[in-house]
């Protein structure tokens, strides 16, 4: 009885809401220069933070910076990377453009001093760090490129990963871009790419983790959880921690399974019992772990810690972002949909500090600015948002030093390799040093 009434709500929803919405490689580098009408609530939405807090304080490590080249992928915590980038200068690597990229969160993927994209027609590109084009390699028919796929990676020494949003799976040799294997699956992907020894997993948009041979494609085992008619272009996550994996769906769960038997150790739902409401518009940050626990937040005002051994909640905090937070010895730093600068005591879960970003924007231009990501440097965090701009944040003080205008729409989170920041936007990758 409940799944039919939620389906006649979906049915209500969806008729009574209107959803709005090169030949050349890297360029020279340049110097950085209504009426309103009355509506009806929906879903009742928390309180979001809009004040500042102990501003006063300033963060200090103890720890040095880490190398771009070792920060860790299994459990997708960036750390504080060594980068203290001036930023004045800046290139471009042009391609078509992918259309709606303010849906989707596409990522650059290294390779060594390699960098690997992908262009509006699936052609996937390599180019080095003197952005010389290695490679160019496209595996779809006409047909298919038609429908401009979005493309997901991940890689060893050996071997790149690929899967996409029009259900296509393949394997190419990192080093030359050769085809060695392409299955299609039944259902589209929409997950990062996790690889754990010959295997590497995935989670297609029926809610379901699938392992696959890495060698021939073969799909070893799968893991199937609830599904639900609402789908969301935000990308599904997944944490690797010794032999287990962690990963969230579109409705909110978090599932534990056991990498080398395939079973379900546990899983827990964060949102309530009323999936059709609680799962609309949900939007979950990437999931990112230490060797005990889980940390994630979302668009509907919730921070999590969850313990990863029993899958219990270890704290709760409203916080609303569905950015990917960065653990730091004892501290968790975020940035809320508002424009907050948070920093988080890891274990207790008390907000130490909260700086207001945007308290230089007017009202009227701020509810239209939302950050899309950030990375942490060695003294400075870097933070891009919806409108074009990299913002430049002092990790001590919490104040912001600069604002580059890169471009007038979305660019991507950050990403550092060496001296370079890169970032991308919808028919260019943009490296500044």
């Amino acid at each position: 009885m409940n799944k039919i009434f939620n389906l006649f709500l979906v049915l209500i929803l969806i008729s009574a809401c209107s959803f709005n919405k090169n030949s050349k490689f890297w360029t020279k580098s340049e110097k950085i220069a209504t009426k309103q009408t009355s509506n009806i609530k929906l879903f009742k939405k928390e309180k979001e933070i809009d004040k500042e807090l102990n501003t006063n304080i300033t963060i200090n490590f103890k720890q040095k910076p880490i190398s771009s080249s070792i920060s860790s992928n299994l459990n997708n915590n960036y750390n504080r990377i060594k980068f203290d980038g001036n930023l004045k200068k800046i290139s471009k690597y042009k391609f078509s453009k992918i259309e709606n990229f303010y849906q989707y969160e596409p990522k650059i993927l290294f390779d060594r001093e390699n960098i690997i994209f992908f262009d509006n027609k699936g052609s996937i590109l390599k180019f080095d760090n003197q952005s010389k084009l290695v490679w160019k390699k496209n595996y779809y028919s006409k047909i298919e490129k038609k429908q401009k796929p979005i493309l997901q990676f991940a890689s060893n020494d050996k071997f790149l990963i690929v899967a996409d949003n029009i259900s296509k799976y393949y394997v190419l040799d990192i080093k030359t871009g050769n085809l060695i294997w392409s299955n299609f699956h039944s259902s589209p992907f929409n997950s990062q790419i996790k690889i754990f020894k010959d295997k590497f997993l995935i989670v297609d948009t029926m809610n379901t983790l699938r392992c696959f041979s890495i060698k021939s494609g073969k799909e070893i085992w799968n893991i199937s959880t609830e599904n639900n008619l609402i789908k969301s272009q935000k990308k599904l996550s997944m944490v690797i921690v010794g032999n287990n994996i962690y990963f969230n769906n579109f409705i909110g769960d978090i599932s534990a399974v056991d990498l080398n038997k395939g079973e379900l150790l546990w899983q827990l739902p964060t949102q309530s019992s009323l999936v059709i409401e609680s799962a609309f518009g949900l939007e979950t940050s990437e999931i990112v772990a230490d060797s005990e626990t889980l940390f994630f937040s979302n668009n509907k005002n919730q921070f999590f810690s969850i313990d990863i051994s029993s899958g219990s909640f270890k704290w709760k905090n409203k916080i609303n972002s569905n950015l990917t937070p960065t653990l730091i010895e004892n501290y968790i730093f975020t940035v809320s949909l508002e424009g907050y600068f948070i920093v988080i005591e890891k274990n207790s879960g008390n907000i130490i500090r909260i700086t207001d970003l945007f308290s230089h924007i007017k009202d009227k231009k701020r509810k239209k600015i939302k950050p899309t990501g950030f990375v942490v440097g060695t003294k400075n965090i870097y933070l891009s948002t919806s409108k074009g701009r990299l913002m430049v944040i002092d990790i001590s003080s919490g104040k912001t030093i600069s604002t580059l205008k890169i471009d007038n729409e979305k660019i991507s989170r950050p990403k550092i390799l060496d001296n370079n920041l890169f970032v991308i936007k919808d028919n260019a990758i943009i490296k500044l040093n």
